[in-house]
């Protein structure tokens, strides 16, 4: 079995707890009541996601070649 690494965005939610997302995983969302628990839940959605696609003979993103940007714009009135 070979190792994959995903990016995860973490956003802390006004009632309380995070979401996390998956950029490079279209659907793959899940939620965690602390930063830790939502970190433990991402890496449970991941191996699920992945080994759905592998059950479907799909093949499996990976983030190889991504580049990351933070682009800062100025917000009109």
């Amino acid at each position: 079995m070979s190792s994959l690494n995903y990016r995860i965005l973490l956003r802390k939610e006004p009632e309380g707890g995070y979401t996390v997302t998956v950029p490079s995983l279209p659907g793959c969302v899940t939620y965690g009541e602390t930063v830790d628990e939502a970190i433990s839940m991402a890496k449970e959605a991941i191996e699920l996601y992945i080994e759905d696609l592998r059950e479907r003979g799909e093949e499996i993103p990976t983030e190889e070649g991504l580049l990351e940007y933070t682009l800062t714009v100025e917000a009109h009135a």
